[in-house]
């Protein structure tokens, strides 16, 4: 297939909460526009961009999803992404790589959590926005409540381009505020134009001269005439639009239903009349490896800079590089640099994708979005340029995992498959975590939530041919003494040849939280030879590892050997280490020994409605608060909390604030467990150890 020049590409992402309708509009745009010759439905599992397993099962978007089709003599791309926070990703990958977000709200449900978080990051980045409101035709739908809403919830410059000819089931047609002509849909599905209703003419032309007055503010010029004559011409509020749109001080507002075929055609010819095209926009920023900051313009004859935004992992197949090429042109049998790692990846054939089908190209150029197979050094976010010119994008910041589990393999010896997937599973999601954790012996798996590590372990079967036992991690609790106390370990064994023989006295006491462990010698006139000390050390070391209370490492412990006894012929390394052993585990019985559990500092991020609720099942939790601060409109709360208690605080917070709240947590220090905790867990470990 032919290329289009870069004056005809656009390409917009499709943003929102889960549910809002953004894969039916894909499939809507892609019908309407003859790439597709008829329309998929989720429930039906038969959607373009909804093509993988778990997908059709669950009837919700989990990847981001290329879908391109041509409008006017343009190519568009579209990314469908998914709507849900457990899959927040994804879009976070995508709104890196287009070059406008379009955002679909619901007009049932109206402005939800994850339109709102997706919001914000397009703000940050300054990328153009639209706001499309689907689903007009369902019932409880509201157009003028929806607009409400956003302007409550988003606090946008917004204003409405198309507005609907009635609601709900007598949802039947748009009027185009820019032309001034109505578009009504027939029983066959065919979109017909109408005269404007007369009962809608006063609220039309209210509404257009909202638009005129939002436009005119974006330049001086067309201010002072529509100040002057009071209008400005309909050839005139097109490129106005556009200005405003790109310098981000107007949001558009279209809407519709695609699954009707209302105010499709229109929005199609929104996106190729006003939406940016690559070169509207400003130069790509990045750094050189060794000279700093360096810009390339948008342009096909540029230097190639590509930008990986998704890894598909496969295991027959291999790995499928989704990527952006925002300068130059990108071609098959080529070679390019990893500017991210430095090495140099082979190019081979080039892919346009269309939900799971795959067209080769022999090239693909600034602004387009496209794949390619069989990358051996490349990961999802890395940089692809030119050798000549090296050049690294700044790198996708993702959230922090919020919730783990322990895996293992149902069948003994199949650890090195479960590490295979879970490596090649890892390049493919950037907000999966993967860790051995030597000190509970566990793999642990760490994620955006719980349907985000269902669908990993879904993925290991399927994909992978790995059966998994998950349970909650382990909590790494710890012991420490509370009394100094002095205790003698004497190991003697005679064995017929040479004995065995080691004789120490050592003093333990405790430490303040967080010093660890130290080893003093104090022995003097040679009562043991030096050649025996380290094996002191081992031994001690050793026996803190194995614990005393519920089998978990002691720490914080000052150990001194300050006496003893040798054989000249019996001792050895071996008996000195030994003897030790028998000192701590005699010393520690008498030094008042605790458990202690991780506490994790907690920073919860909620509106302010929630406060109160948060803070009382933070409380619950055993949590201690440490403050409270406004972020923008949204609340704070710092809190101190055991990590026993946070296992599944995702869970609950999402509960508890309707999914508007988030989290984040890291390690602070150790404390003692209260005591009747502390005998549970120390019963559990008893009965775990008899029973294995």
């Amino acid at each position: 297939m032919a290329t289009t020049e870069i004056e005809g590409i656009k390409n917009l992402g499709l943003f929102g909460h889960g549910g809002s309708g953004k894969t039916t509009l894909t499939e809507g745009l892609l019908y309407a526009a003859g790439a597709i010759t008829r329309m998929g439905d989720v429930e039906q599992g038969n959607t373009t961009t909804d093509f993988d397993e778990d997908e059709i099962r669950r009837k919700i978007s989990i990847n981001c999803a290329i879908a391109h089709f041509t409008w006017n003599k343009q190519r568009v791309f579209v990314l469908d992404t998914p709507g849900y926070l457990d899959f927040i990703g994804d879009a976070i990958s995508s709104i890196h790589v287009v070059d406008t977000a379009c955002f679909v709200v619901s007009g049932v449900d109206g402005v939800e959590v994850q339109t709102e978080l997706m919001w914000e990051k397009a703000n940050s980045l300054n990328i153009p926005r639209v706001i499309f409101i689907s689903k007009l035709d369902r019932e409880r739908a509201s157009f003028e409540r929806t607009l409400g809403d956003i302007s409550e919830t988003l606090k946008g410059n917004t204003v409405p381009l198309t507005l609907p000819i009635g609601e709900e089931h007598d949802f039947r047609g748009i009027i185009d505020l820019i032309s001034s002509k109505a578009y009504e849909v027939t029983g066959q599905g065919k979109v017909s134009e109408i005269p404007i209703p007369d009962d809608m003419a006063d609220t039309v032309s209210e509404y257009k001269e909202k638009i005129v007055e939002a436009v005119a503010e974006t330049d001086d010029s067309l201010l002072e005439r529509y100040l002057e004559e009071g209008e400005i011409s309909d050839e005139e509020v097109l490129p106005a639009l556009r200005k405003a749109l790109l310098a981000g001080t107007l949001v558009p507002i279209l809407c519709g239903s695609a699954v009707k075929g209302i105010g499709i055609v229109q929005f199609l010819d929104f996106i190729t009349d006003v939406l940016p095209s690559p070169e509207d926009l400003p130069d790509i920023k990045g750094e050189m490896p060794s000279s700093g900051e360096v810009t390339r313009p948008r342009k096909s004859d540029a230097p190639l800079t590509a930008l990986v935004f998704k890894t598909m992992a496969d295991p027959y197949v291999g790995k499928l590089t989704y990527f952006r090429v925002f300068s130059g042109t990108m071609k098959s049998d080529s070679s390019v640099l990893n500017s991210s790692n430095g090495k140099n990846e082979r190019i081979g054939q080039l892919y346009l994708i269309k939900g799971k089908e795959q067209q080769p190209v022999t090239s693909l150029q600034s602004g387009e979005l496209g794949a390619v197979a069989k990358l051996g050094e490349t990961s999802t976010c890395d940089t692809l340029c030119d050798k000549d010119n090296p050049i690294v994008l700044p790198r996708v910041e993702y959230p922090k995992p919020v919730m783990s589990l322990a895996v293992a393999p149902k069948t003994k010896g199949d650890e090195d498959k479960l590490s295979t997937a879970l490596g090649r599973l890892r390049e493919e999601d950037p907000m999966l975590e993967v860790k051995r954790d030597t000190e509970i012996n566990q793999t642990i798996i760490s994620g955006a939530g719980e349907a985000h590590l269902d669908v990993i372990v879904e993925k290991m079967r399927r994909k992978f041919g790995v059966d998994v036992i998950t349970e909650s991690p382990k909590v790494p609790y710890k012991e420490t003494i509370r009394k100094t106390v002095e205790a003698e370990g004497k190991h003697k064994k005679q064995t017929g040849g040479h004995g065995q023989y080691g004789h120490v006295f050592l003093k333990l006491e405790p430490m303040q939280r967080g010093e660890g462990f130290e080893f003093v010698d104090k022995i003097v006139g040679g009562v043991i030879p030096r050649q025996y000390i380290p094996g002191v050390e081992k031994g001690v070391v050793a026996a803190m590892q194995e614990g005393f209370l519920a089998g978990y490492p002691l720490i914080d412990m000052r150990v001194t050997l300050y006496d003893g006894s040798f054989h000249t012929v019996d001792s050895s390394e071996l008996a000195f280490k030994m003897a030790a052993s028998k000192a701590i585990k005699e010393g520690v019985f008498k030094a008042d020994p605790v458990l202690l559990e991780p506490i994790m500092t907690v920073e919860v991020t909620v509106p302010e409605q929630y406060m109160g609720d948060v803070i009382g099942d933070l409380n619950s939790k055993r949590g201690r608060i440490l403050g409270m601060e406004p972020k923008g409109k949204m609340q704070v709360v710092r809190a101190q909390v055991p990590l026993a208690e946070m296992s599944r605080y995702s869970i609950d917070l999402r509960s508890i604030t309707g999914g508007r709240g988030v989290f984040s947590m890291e390690f602070s220090h150790y404390e003692e467990v209260p005591d009747h905790i502390a005998q549970k867990i120390i019963a559990e470990a008893k009965k775990e150890k008899e029973e294995s």
